[in-house]
């Protein structure tokens, strides 16, 4: 488990998140047995880094640090000054005796980034200007549902800008490649699934969502606030339902409208009969679709996830064939548009 948590800190260092790379390196460290979380932690039964054992205790250290109920690990984190390794050392282990951080060692965390927005929507864009019909959106693996109203987003892409003029939040990928195109775009329905969709209307999921986002990364807190507040003066419903089960049911071309499936960074996650239920229905369904009533699947994942590449944003269009429209990270920061110069 030591070693599964100095892993976590090494991807977080190459997420751009240094200091909560030094936390997971420093836990690594200060875990021993003489608490209950740190005997939890240490006897783990499963797989810790594919059970996200580091994000559930790191999430539960920086919720209880938002509280105040751990001052000292508080002083830790922006907008504090960087702290030394003793001081990191010596909070963490003061918070690893609060035994409220069981809770979040039992519960598998949900994020629900909305940077990757900024890669969605260029997908989004490239479908209607390839169909020219208004969009039906499906997400799989929604989470809270905030990349469900993507279009509500304002964005700059290639040095254009996209979305709406009062957009609540705006979306600055670091973008290499020609723009996307600058196609109108209209949804006109928007459904998603998820195992545990998050209700944002509880202050109690509000919190634990933004726990989960690393607090040296400020932007991206600011930027789920906003996301947040916007999404709870408008929200959207959710399915609690398996993914494979909602498609077969949901999912079919309809006459006037461009039917979208897509999901961000959670594919993987999906056990491997789920993904082939999903994959055999979209093949199915795309099987009848025309150019009066397309079907499109758009997935932002990692191709291989044990190999260290980055994701990628991949379409596959019915009638239209495959496309690879951009190499991306994971968190949307940067993409590296393809777009019709690349048939998959």
């Amino acid at each position: 488990m030591r070693t599964v948590f100095a892993k976590q800190g090494d991807w977080c260092r190459r997420l751009d998140a240094p200091l909560m790379g030094r936390v997971c390196d420093t836990l690594a460290r200060v875990l021993d047995d003489s608490t209950p979380t740190g005997r939890a932690v240490l006897g783990w039964s499963g797989d810790g880094f594919a059970d996200a054992l580091p994000m559930r205790l790191t999430g539960g250290l920086n919720a209880l640090a938002r509280r105040g109920n751990l001052p000292a690990l508080a002083a830790c984190y922006p907008p504090n000054p960087t702290p030394s390794d003793a001081a990191l050392s010596a909070a963490l282990a003061d918070g690893l005796r609060d035994d409220r951080l069981l809770d979040w060692l039992a519960g598998a965390p949900q994020t629900n980034e909305v940077a990757r927005s900024g890669v969605l929507m260029p997908g989004l864009l490239f479908i209607a200007d390839k169909t020219g019909l208004p969009l039906a959106l499906f997400e799989l693996g929604a989470s809270a549902g905030l990349n469900l109203r993507l279009d509500d987003y304002g964005y700059v892409l290639g040095g254009q800008r996209f979305g709406r003029e009062d957009a609540p939040l705006t979306l600055a990928p670091r973008w290499d490649g020609a723009p996307p195109p600058a196609a109108p775009l209209k949804v006109v329905a928007r459904r998603g699934v998820d195992l545990n969709p998050l209700d944002l209307r509880d202050p109690a999921t509000r919190e634990k969502l933004l726990a989960f986002v690393w607090p040296e990364q400020v932007e991206r807190v600011h930027r789920l606030e906003a996301a947040i507040a916007a999404f709870v003066a408008d929200p959207v419903a959710l399915d609690k339902a398996d993914a494979a089960d909602w498609v077969e049911s949901l999912v079919a071309p309809r006459e006037g409208v461009a039917t979208v499936v897509f999901h961000s960074i959670a594919y993987q996650y999906f056990p491997a009969a789920t993904q082939a239920r999903i994959a055999a229905h979209m093949a199915s369904a795309g099987a009848t679709a025309t150019a009066a009533a397309p079907l499109a699947w758009l997935r932002f994942e990692l191709d291989d996830a044990s190999a260290g590449a980055p994701p990628t944003l991949r379409l596959t269009l019915w009638p239209g064939g495959e496309y690879l429209l951009a190499r991306t990270h994971p968190h949307g920061a940067v993409v590296h548009w393809l777009g019709a110069e690349s048939p998959a």
